[in-house]
């Protein structure tokens, strides 16, 4: 007797986007932050990788925007559950950025204008999988959604992309940022729903 009944052609598909669970889609861009939005001035901005030696490379916002610049297209996933698919942005790849430095780090901490603070694996902001961006669907970034820059790590929950960033401190061991402290993930893969600690 076989295993599948003859005719059987499972469940029929929706036709909706693949989401991770417990995600619901939105048409809307959410406004979701921790503090008080800052406002920094592009001729102050500047953007300092620091390695585990202390070493610094520094770029204000005339050298940033000099760099090789490129227009990914992602979805996006908010621990609050809300998905917004096929977002457009303008920046530069963190694998332009790092292209140079001299480091043994394994793992990055992320820091912003305003104090916020996010850890991620060094190994998350290579390979075309991480952007420094400073425009959203054609447009400057806003404020409130991070302008005037933003890291941009959309394969992991969208807390890790820290709005306001001004730099990147790499070190060999990892170290907890603001939401993580509080009791987020660690890492915050949304397709093994890694909501928080534990998870």
């Amino acid at each position: 007797m076989g295993i599948v009944t003859p005719g059987f052609t499972g469940r029929p598909r929706s036709g909706a986007p693949e989401l991770p669970p417990g995600q619901y889609l939105t048409p809307d861009f959410p406004v979701l932050s921790a503090g008080p939005t800052p406002r920094v001035p592009h001729e102050s901005w500047e953007f300092v990788i620091t390695t585990e030696t202390g070493a610094e490379y520094r770029w204000s916002w005339a050298e940033m925007m000099a760099l090789p610049q490129e227009t990914p297209t992602v979805d996006i996933h908010c621990v609050t559950r809300w998905s917004k698919l096929g977002t457009s942005w303008q920046g530069v790849s963190l694998d332009t950025l790092l292209d140079g430095v001299d480091t043994a780090a394994a793992y990055a901490l992320a820091h912003s204008y305003g104090g916020y603070s996010t850890n991620l694996p060094l190994d998350d902001l290579r390979a075309g999988r991480a952007w420094l961006v400073h425009t959203y669907d054609g447009a400057d970034l806003p404020a409130e959604h991070g302008g005037p820059a933003r890291l941009l790590v959309p394969h992991l929950y969208f807390w890790k992309s820290a709005k306001w960033v001004r730099g990147i401190r790499l070190g060999l061991e990892d170290t907890p940022g603001f939401w993580e402290t509080a009791g987020y993930h660690d890492y915050g893969d949304p397709w093994r729903e890694q909501r928080y600690q534990g998870d």
